[in-house]
């Protein structure tokens, strides 16, 4: 008899992974194009096509000054097409310290508002500009970035305060699909040990 162990997939992949392709096409129902698909408040979406490898994970700092990871690092070769995560309005589209920034503030956001960041990108959108879901808003810009192979930066700011990106995505996008169960040989059963 075979045991069976749970093999359960996560969004994280390991660091050599290989990128994504860059976006040409829809993924996750939404059409590509500019202001194509539905308009649905709160929907959210990866900023990438299909399901992104991150490179490195939201590290918060202790304080404002320490140290950390702002935002996480998704794997993206220059010229990959960046979406919106949801709808809003663009708040920044420019450069800062030479690289390519994009803000949007999210329609839903709150009090203060919520605002994604994009980098290294080039804006396909201007400020004052409002976004969908899923719709393209800049293609990332080789570097400079801190990720050797070229990846798209993603943050999420409140105020002051920043939170893990990761954290506005629904579940259901955040994890590859069912768990299945597989056999596995070699592996004593419980009745087989004395």
């Amino acid at each position: 008899m075979l045991a069976l162990v749970l093999l359960a997939l996560c969004v994280t992949a390991p660091a050599g992974a290989s990128a994504p392709a860059p976006d040409a096409g829809p993924a996750f129902g939404v059409p590509a194009g500019a202001g194509a698909g539905p308009d649905v408040r709160g929907a959210r979406t990866w900023p990438l096509a299909g399901r992104p490898v991150v490179v490195r994970g939201w590290e918060p700092p202790a304080g404002p000054y320490a140290p950390g990871h702002r935002g996480v690092d998704l794997a993206a070769p220059a010229g990959t097409r960046v979406r919106a995560v949801a709808a809003g309005r663009v708040a920044f589209a420019g450069r800062v310290a030479g690289r390519g920034v994009l803000t949007v503030e999210l329609a839903a956001g709150g009090d203060p508002p919520l605002r994604t960041t994009y980098e290294p990108v080039r804006p396909l959108v201007r400020v004052g500009d409002e976004v969908r879901a899923g719709s393209p808003v800049a293609v990332t810009e080789p570097g400079p970035s801190h990720c050797a192979a070229g990846c798209l930066h993603w943050g999420a700011r409140r105020g002051d305060s920043y939170v893990d990106p990761l954290s506005l995505l629904p579940p259901a996008l955040l994890t590859r699909g069912p768990s299945r169960l597989l056999p596995v040989s070699g592996v004593p059963l419980p009745e087989d040990q004395p």
